[in-house]
C-alpha cells in the first residue's frame, strides 16, 4: 500500500502532506500576523520617542548687538515650567515674532540671529515642554495649549505692541503655528517646510502601519488653513526628503488668506535656514504685514 503522505500519479500532494502543508502555512502566517501587531504596538507606544527630540541648552544664548535679552518663564494651567528667551530691539514697543522650532530645536540657540531674520521686532523664544530648560512631556495638546498661553501673556505687555504679532514655524513648529493662528487674531505666518498634517507625513514614511489608528498627534493644519486669513509665507527646500515639498504645497492651496511662495532650489530640510535668500525673505515679508 502507498504510504498516505507520498505524492498520487497526478502530481497532487496526499491528505497528511495536504495538512502539513497547511498548518505550516497558517503557522507562519500566525508568526506574521503576531511580528506585525508587535511592531504596531511598539510604534503607538513610542511615538512620542519618534515624533519629538528633545534637546538640552548647549549655550548661554546671546542676543544680537544692541538687543536686551531677557529670560523667560511661564507656569502652565497644569504647573507645567517652561522656560525661554524675550528679545527685545532698541526701538519703542515694538511688533512681536513668536516662533516656534522644529522637533528636534532648542529654540534660544538661534537668539543672536533675531535681528537678522526679524529685522527690530521683539522675539519669543520658548521651548517645547521637556526641552531645553522647560519641564513636562511633549504632546500636541500641550504644545498647542502653551503656545496660547504664552502668547496671551506676552501680548499684555505694555514694552511691545500686542496688535501687531505674527507666528513663524518651522518643521513640527509649523503644527504649532497654524493651530495658535487658527484662533489667535495674528498679522501674518511664516512657515518654514511646513506640513499639511504629522499624519499624512508619517503616513508616506511608514505606508505598512494603519499610522491613522496609531497616531495620538496627528497636527492636522490642512484642515485649519481654510478658516485662517492672515497672509502667510510658505518656505520649501526643493530637495526636502523628509517634508516633501508637495505637503507644504497642499497646505499652501488650503490657505484661507494670501500666500506667497518660495522654494530654495538645492536645500533640503535642515539647511534652507543657510540659503542666503532665506533671512532676507522673511524680513522682507515680514515688513510688507506684520
Amino acid at each position: 500500500m502507498r504510504p498516505r503522505d507520498r505524492r498520487v500519479p497526478d502530481g497532487r500532494l496526499g491528505p497528511a502532506a495536504l495538512r502539513r502543508a497547511v498548518s505550516i502555512f497558517f503557522s507562519i502566517l500566525t508568526s506574521a500576523v503576531v511580528v506585525y501587531a508587535a511592531i504596531a504596538l511598539l510604534v503607538w507606544l513610542a511615538q512620542e520617542r519618534l515624533l519629538f527630540y528633545p534637546q538640552p541648552v548647549a549655550a548661554k544664548p546671546a542676543a544680537p548687538a544692541g538687543w536686551r535679552l531677557e529670560s523667560f518663564e511661564h507656569s502652565t494651567a497644569d504647573g507645567t515650567r517652561l522656560a525661554g528667551v524675550l528679545l527685545l530691539p532698541p526701538r519703542e514697543r515694538p511688533p512681536l515674532v513668536a516662533y516656534f522650532g522644529g522637533n528636534a530645536e532648542e529654540v534660544t540657540a538661534s537668539a543672536m540671529h533675531a535681528a537678522e531674520t526679524y529685522g527690530e521686532r521683539a522675539v519669543l523664544l520658548v521651548n517645547y515642554r521637556g526641552y531645553g530648560a522647560s519641564g513636562g512631556r511633549a504632546s500636541e495638546r500641550a504644545l498647542v495649549a502653551d503656545a496660547l498661553e504664552v502668547l496671551d501673556a506676552v501680548v499684555k505687555r505694555p514694552d511691545i505692541d500686542g496688535s501687531r504679532v505674527a507666528l513663524h514655524g518651522r518643521s513640527l513648529g509649523s503644527g504649532v503655528a497654524v493651530q495658535v493662528a487658527a484662533v489667535r487674531p495674528v498679522g501674518c505666518v511664516v512657515l518654514s517646510t511646513p506640513f499639511a498634517s504629522a499624519l499624512s507625513v508619517a503616513s508616506e514614511l511608514y505606508w505598512w502601519l494603519p499610522v491613522g489608528i496609531l497616531m495620538r498627534h496627528p497636527f492636522d493644519s490642512v484642515a485649519r488653513a481654510p478658516g485662517i486669513k492672515a497672509p502667510a509665507l510658505i518656505l520649501v527646500g526643493s530637495e526636502d526628503a523628509l517634508i516633501k515639498p508637495a505637503q507644504s504645497w497642499r497646505l499652501a492651496d488650503a490657505w484661507g488668506g494670501p500666500v506667497e511662495r518660495r522654494t530654495f532650489a538645492g536645500f533640503g530640510h535642515n539647511d534652507i535656514h543657510v540659503h542666503p535668500d532665506y533671512d532676507r525673505t522673511i524680513r522682507a515679508f515680514l515688513d510688507r504685514h506684520c
